[in-house]
This record gives C-alpha cells, structure tokens and sequence, in this order.
C-alpha cells in the first residue's frame, strides 16, 4: 500500500519514529502541505492518506482517483468532508483518546496559574520583588482555593471526563452539559443546561467538538450569564468563542479570565483583539503535544491503518 502523510511535522518534529506505519506500507513523509495542488499532487498515487490538519474536500477527492482511505492523525476531523468519502467509499479514521491525560493536565496547569498566579509571583520574585520586603511572605493578588468552587464542563467526553475527575478531587462541585443520562453519571456530577452551566459556574471548560451548533456558542450573550469573575477555559476549538466577544468581556471585566490553547485562525494573526487582554493566557496549541501523547497518537494511527489493510477497520468516523 501507498500511504502519504501530508502535514506530519508537528505530530512528529523528530523525536520519535514512523517505523510502525513503515511496516504497513510504501510511506511518503512530508512535514508540511500548504496548497490545494500540493495535495493532490503528493497524493496523486496514494491509496491512503494522513492528515492532521489539512483539509481533504470533496474537490480534492474527486482528484485522487486511488485512494481508499484517510487516516485522521487527530482526534477531531473537521478538516475532512466525511459525507463525502462516504459517497466514495473511502473510509475516514480518527485517533481517540491519544491525548487526553495531557489536555487534561494543561486545562489544570491553566486554572492554577489564574487560582494561585504562579507566573505572576515567578515573574515578580526574578525582578526582585520578595526580596524588597519587610514581611517572610509577599502577596498582591487574592489566593484562590478551588475546593468547594463550581466547575462547569461543557462536553463529557474522555477529556471532559478526565476534567471532571481531577476537578473532584479537589474538591470541586462539578456540572456538566452532556448528552448522557444522569443515571449514567458519577453521582457527583450534575447536570446541566449550558445556561444554568454558565450562570452557576466559577470556572467553565469546553470539551465539546466543533459543529454548527456549538460553533460560537460563548458568545456576547452567553457571556452575560456569566459571573464578572468567571474563569473561561478552552482547549477544544478556536471556533466554540466568538473571540471579538470575549476580548470585549476581559477589557469590560465583565469575564475574569480566558484560558485558551486553540484560535480561530491558527497561527494566529499578530491583530488577534485577545493579545491586548492581560487577563487572556493563550498557549500555541500544545495540550496535545507532549511526547507520550504523540508518540501514542502515532502507534494508534498505525494500528488503524492495520486493521484497514486487514478489513477490519476501526475508529471510523464515517460509517463504512
């Protein structure tokens, strides 16, 4: 089988091997694939194709004659038209789950730079700071302490969950807006109404994947129901915030703070209205970036691509 990986650079810069997906296949690396011709000349004689970010249309389907299957090296696949694969009898696979202890642990390491600024007194403490004053201790800011603050998760998935169980064990009261039934919940989480969610909540996180529905759903009206204090957290998609709206609520103090790992335009352009915001802590995109999760992420894409080859595919998200 001819397989091409089309944008492979940031799943792997270099510090792991492809030697797994080697094994399946004649397989052609390239770290990065920015035109629409160059899709579909690198694909032209492929049978199977991965992508982590690029986008595969219909168009460019029509193009590509040989292929049979397209391997998500994500677990999101909003850049592939997948009705139209369907149509063309080309499965589309995802990877679930790679990363999720990682976005997790960053969804964390966000809430406790704000809880307890740990950037800030860091920062403070190199400039000399602590060592100006008269006191063992030095503090400018209030020191929040989680347990017994109310969490709301916006999509209990496996990261949503994954939140969910750290958030309990501080000690937090967690709501949640899922489609699952509450008697198939953890008693300790209650559900919610994404109104009721954000009206309540000290602390709201987004793990809900990008549709038509959610697209923008925190926006300059759901905004309002929340508290001027509220903590906004997002490591799912650029797109589930209306980005102008939330730049508005940090400048009004109307929203206490917007953790975020994922924009609507990535790379971001330098006039982004968030990089204004000293209450907006934006990280590039890296939750899911950390080498266990990557390294995982390649070992499940290859065990994908087996189970194809051997007609027996798994983690399709297109129904074939």
């Amino acid at each position: 089988m001819k397989i091409v990986g089309l944008d492979q650079h940031c799943v792997n810069p270099g510090d792991l091997s492809w030697e797994e997906i080697e094994t399946l296949g004649e397989y052609t690396v390239y770290e990065r694939t920015n035109s629409v011709s160059d899709v579909v000349e690198r694909s032209k004689d492929a049978e199977a194709i991965l992508v982590n970010k690029v986008e595969i249309t219909n168009d460019v389907m029509s193009q590509l004659p040989k292929l049979k299957y397209i391997g998500e090296m994500a677990t999101g696949y909003n850049n592939i038209d997948i009705e139209a694969a369907k149509r063309r009898g080309i499965v589309v696979t995802n990877v679930p789950a790679y990363s999720t202890d990682s976005v997790a642990q960053l969804v964390f390491a966000h809430i406790l730079n704000i809880s307890n600024s740990v950037d800030h007194y860091a920062t403070e403490t190199r400039n000399g700071e602590w060592s100006r004053q008269p006191d063992f201790c030095y503090w400018d800011t209030p020191i929040i302490e989680l347990s017994g603050k109310t969490i709301g998760i916006v999509g209990l998935g496996n990261i949503g969950m994954k939140v969910a169980m750290i958030a309990h064990s501080f000690g937090m009261d967690v709501s949640a807006v899922t489609s699952k039934e509450t008697h198939n919940l953890p008693t300790w989480i209650r559900k919610s109404t994404l109104t009721g969610l954000l009206s309540s909540s000290y602390i709201v996180t987004l793990h809900c994947p990008l549709t038509t529905d959610t697209r923008q759903m925190i926006n300059s009206k759901t905004l309002q129901l929340m508290h001027p204090n509220s903590i906004l957290v997002n490591t799912g998609r650029g797109g589930l915030v209306d980005e102008d709206a939330v730049a508005a609520a940090l400048q009004s103090k109307e929203l206490g703070a917007y953790c975020v790992d994922v924009l609507n335009e990535e790379p971001p352009r330098s006039d982004n209205p968030l990089f204004k915001c000293d209450r907006a802590y934006i990280t590039p995109h890296v939750a899911w970036a950390s080498r266990d999760a990557r390294s995982r992420l390649i070992h499940i894409a290859a065990g994908n691509i087996k189970a194809f080859i051997d007609g027996k595919p798994v983690n399709v998200v297109n129904g074939l």
